[in-house]
C-alpha cells in the first residue's frame, strides 16, 4: 500500500470513528510502550477503540471534516503533544477508570521530567561500607550498622516537575526503586460538541443540582429586585401577588373565595379554638380504644361454664 493509500485509509477511519462516537477522550501517551498500548486496547475492546497518527496528520484530516462539522475546530485545538485518541459511546466514568488503571511501574531516567516526589526511605540498604561517599555526594546521611550501609532518615532526591539527575537516577536503581508509573493520561474530553477538563466527571449531580438550584435562586432573587420577569422569578411574583390581595381583602369588605376562611378566623378566633378541641378529644379516644384490646367471654369461645 502506497503512502498516499495509507493517509486516506486513515482519514476515512477518523471520520468514521467520529461518527460513530459521540465521546472522545484525548490523551497523552508519553512513556507508553508498545505492550501497554497492546494491553489498554485490549482492556478497552467491545466499549472503546484507541486511534494514534501523527498530528500534523490528524490536523489535516479533521481540517477537512470542519466544514461538514464545524464544533470539531474545539477538538482540533487540543491536538498537540504526543497525544491519541479513544472513541467511545459508553458510560464515561467507567471507560475513564480503564484508561487510567493500566498503569505499568517504571524506574527513573536521568535527564526525564519527574512527575512526583521521589523519597528515599530511611532502613538499611544492604550496600556495603565502601559505597558511603555515593550517598555523601548527594547528601543523604547514613551510618554503618552490622558490616552495611544504613539511610538515617528519609530523604527527598527528586522534584516533581524537575530532571532526575543522574546521580539521583543511579542510586535509585541501585536501591531498586522504581518510584514513577507511565500510563495514558486524559488531557481533553470531547462530548457532544463540548470540550471539557476531565475533572469535570468528577463532579456528583447532587452538586450539580445544588449548584443549579443556587443560581435559579439567585436570579429569582435579581429579578424579583428589579421588577423584571423570569421563569425563575414568576412563580413567587404570583405567590406574593396572592398575599397582597389576601392582605387587601381582610382590610377591607371585599372577599373571595380564598380570604373567606381567613376573616372568619380574625372575626371570631375562640369560635376555631372550641371546634379543634372536641376533634383533638375524638382523636385521643380512637387512639385509647385501639390500645384496649377486648376480653373474649366463655360464649365467645365456644363453650359455657358448665360444659
Amino acid at each position: 500500500m502506497s503512502k498516499r493509500e495509507s493517509k486516506e485509509l486513515y482519514f476515512e477511519k477518523l471520520k468514521n470513528y467520529l461518527d460513530s462516537y459521540k465521546t472522545v477522550f484525548v490523551v497523552n501517551v508519553d512513556n507508553v510502550g508498545s505492550n501497554q498500548m497492546h494491553q489498554i486496547r485490549h482492556s478497552l475492546r467491545g466499549e472503546a477503540v484507541v486511534l494514534m497518527g501523527k498530528n500534523t496528520m490528524v490536523r489535516r484530516a479533521m481540517k477537512g471534516f470542519i466544514q461538514e462539522r464545524p464544533e470539531l475546530e474545539k477538538l482540533l485545538v487540543h491536538v498537540r503533544g504526543n497525544v491519541g485518541f479513544v472513541f467511545t459511546n459508553g458510560d464515561l466514568k467507567e471507560i475513564r477508570e480503564k484508561i487510567l488503571e493500566n498503569r505499568v511501574a517504571a524506574p527513573a531516567r536521568a535527564g526525564a521530567y519527574a512527575p512526583k516526589d521521589v523519597f528515599v526511605p530511611a532502613g538499611n540498604t544492604g550496600m556495603e561500607p565502601g559505597k558511603t561517599s555515593f550517598f555523601q555526594a548527594l547528601g543523604i546521611p547514613t551510618k554503618i550498622s552490622r558490616g552495611t550501609i544504613e539511610i538515617v532518615s528519609d530523604v527527598k532526591v527528586v522534584t516533581a516537575g524537575e530532571r532526575v539527575g543522574a546521580s539521583e537516577a543511579s542510586l535509585l536503581n541501585m536501591l531498586n526503586i522504581s518510584p514513577f508509573t507511565y500510563g495514558m493520561s486524559i488531557t481533553q474530553v470531547f462530548d457532544d460538541g463540548t470540550v471539557f477538563s476531565p475533572e469535570v466527571l468528577d463532579v456528583e449531580e447532587s452538586t450539580l443540582v445544588a449548584n443549579l438550584v443556587a443560581v435559579l435562586r439567585d436570579v429569582a432573587s435579581i429579578s424579583l429586585a428589579v421588577g423584571y420577569p423570569t421563569a425563575a422569578a414568576v412563580p413567587h411574583s404570583i405567590i406574593n401577588g396572592y398575599k397582597n390581595l389576601l392582605a387587601v381583602s381582610v382590610a377591607s369588605d371585599y372577599t373571595f373565595e380564598g380570604s373567606e376562611k381567613i376573616k372568619e378566623f380574625l372575626e371570631n378566633p375562640d369560635a376555631f379554638v372550641v371546634a379543634a378541641a372536641p376533634a383533638a378529644a375524638g382523636e385521643e379516644k380512637k387512639e385509647e380504644a385501639k390500645e384496649e384490646e377486648p376480653e373474649e367471654s366463655d360464649e365467645d369461645m365456644g363453650f359455657g361454664l358448665f360444659d
